[in-house]
């Protein structure tokens, strides 16, 4: 029986204001003989925060983060990224461009933790993770979140309720749904959905135009792409779903509520860029930081995708 290659990846630690270092630590024992991986970040950062302290987890400096030549399984493997700036938001820009990097140079997949965005969006223009990659590569992004039940791409990420109506344009629509296709074909992801079905933008499909016309245009278009299953009122398509779905939203929380909450294991994906790019399906938990009880389902889920 042929043994399975054990695949290369990179996690870039993102925010350690946050509960990144803990599912990092808390995953290590399970992971280090099933995927080898090395963590990008401040070594600072890391060997100062309290919960590694706690866990005595040796940690491995990687000299050669491409080749992974001096790579041990039982130390937990980083490369250090000194600070260029004495502002953290800079520093981690910085972080996500040699992340980015090495992911372009070596096709390995890239974990992204999670990062506060008011860090960034007080300072620069930054919408998400997804569209900074895609500015990053010049290259329109889509963000997929992946479940094991059914996976759900919304049409318009973290923008303002008020501004979603602008996207429900026709040409917009169809390059992105285009775009879409073309991805999710792509060998490095290979996906096959059974069923892809859109959601109406307003309730109820717009009942019969009386709540707008919207839905309208949404017909027009998804009747030119056949793998699409027509509309669906949001409020009534997630009762019975068949397995390996793939919803499409035309905003953010239509589907990324029921997403969260029916899906134990999960993960957002990023198509679009040369290399897989994943992230945890939650935030930075602040809150949560120091507590022991951050859960690493969702991380594992990328690890091991």
């Amino acid at each position: 029986m042929k043994k399975l290659k054990i695949k290369n990846k990179y996690v870039f630690l993102g925010d350690t204001n946050s509960i990144n270092i803990e599912l990092v630590i808390k995953s290590f024992k399970y992971l280090k003989n099933k995927v080898n991986y090395v963590v990008l970040c401040n070594k600072y950062d890391l060997v100062s925060d309290q919960y590694l302290k706690k866990n005595k987890i040796e940690i491995n400096e990687i000299q050669d983060p491409i080749n992974f030549i001096n790579y041990e399984k039982n130390k937990l493997n980083i490369f250090n990224i000194e600070n260029v700036k004495n502002k953290k938001y800079l520093n981690l820009l910085n972080q996500i461009e040699i992340a980015n990097y090495l992911a372009n140079i070596t096709k390995f997949d890239l974990v992204t933790m999670p990062v506060n965005k008011d860090i960034f969006k007080k300072h620069t223009k930054f919408i998400g993770m997804t569209e900074y990659f895609g500015t990053l590569n010049k290259k329109q992004t889509i963000m997929l979140m992946f479940g094991n039940k059914f996976s759900i791409i919304p049409i318009s990420t973290h923008i303002n309720l008020k501004y979603v109506y602008k996207i429900i344009n026709e040409k917009l629509l169809i390059k992105f749904l285009r775009n879409i296709f073309k991805y999710l074909n792509r060998r490095i992801y290979n996906f096959k959905y059974n069923e892809i079905k859109f959601l109406c933008y307003n309730p109820h499909c717009s009942e019969n135009g009386t709540l707008g016309n919207e839905d309208n245009l949404l017909k027009k278009i998804v009747k030119k792409f056949k793998a699409i299953n027509g509309l669906y009122s949001s409020d009534s398509a997630f009762f019975k779903i068949k397995k390996n779905t793939l919803f499409l939203s035309t905003y953010h929380d239509q589907a990324l509520i029921p997403f969260k909450l029916l899906n134990k294991k999960s993960l957002n994906l990023t198509l679009g860029l040369n290399y897989r790019r994943l992230s945890p399906a939650h935030g930075t938990a602040k809150d949560l930081k120091g507590k022991n009880k951050a859960d690493n389902t969702s991380y594992l889920t990328c690890l091991l995708f």
